[in-house]
């Protein structure tokens, strides 16, 4: 699988390039299935959070980049449909579109709806990650963001990834996400990690890394 993991969607020309490259071809010419689900498990949830990242009318740019076509794949909703079904219209996706909300929760509903065990079957599908969509795909994500608590305690998510995120670096709505709060979390995160802003993006592709970057991020090393 190929991962464009995103703080806060795809915000400039370079994260839309490294979209492009991950994809292969032409927005215009890739369809999208947009997951909402996590945007219902944060402590501040409201209805309108997920209709305004499936409109393509929130800040985060994902659905209205100009996709083929965008469908929605709520994941709570699979495990009460055919399971043939929903397979084939991720197995026929470009891209997965996640949003944002709660990593743990978003974690939880990954597995319950068998989303998790397909993905490492799908080698060209693009997962496009924003924020807690992005951290899900990691091995933990440090009890700061623990929101939500799973019956299993903890704060492990899908450890498709061997590093973990701290998203919203320095962002005037997060004041607790400063680099000294950011530094802390790595400290105890046990992995590699990255710190990364509103203007950056870890790009996956055939086991390599890459940051893409407008704006500020840091990456901690465990063993330095």
């Amino acid at each position: 699988m190929k991962l464009l993991l995103t703080d806060s969607g795809v915000k400039n020309a370079r994260i839309q390039d490294a979209l492009v490259d991950l994809l292969g071809k032409p927005i215009a010419e890739s369809s999208a299935l947009c997951i909402p689900t996590a945007g219902y498990g944060a402590p501040d949830a409201d209805p309108g959070g997920p209709w305004r990242f499936i409109s393509g009318q929130s800040p985060y740019p994902m659905t209205a980049l100009g996709w083929k076509s965008v469908g929605v794949l709520e994941l709570t909703a699979l495990p009460s449909i055919e399971k043939a079904s929903w397979v084939s219209w991720v197995r026929e996706a470009d891209a997965l579109l996640v949003n944002g909300g709660d990593a743990l929760y978003l974690s939880h509903w990954m597995r319950e709806s068998g989303l998790a065990a397909l993905l490492p079957s799908l080698p060209e599908l693009v997962y496009v990650g924003l924020s807690a969509g992005s951290m899900v795909v990691t091995p933990r994500i440090g009890q700061d963001f623990v929101g939500w608590k799973p019956a299993t305690g903890g704060d492990s998510t899908l450890g498709l990834v061997d590093f973990s995120i701290f998203p919203h670096l320095d962002h005037p709505a997060c004041p607790e996400n400063s680099m000294a709060a950011a530094e802390r979390w790595a400290a105890g995160i046990g992995c590699p990690a990255y710190a990364i802003d509103e203007q950056t993006a870890i790009k996956v592709a055939d086991g390599a890394v890459e940051v893409v970057s407008e704006g500020h991020w840091e990456f901690f090393d465990p063993t330095s």
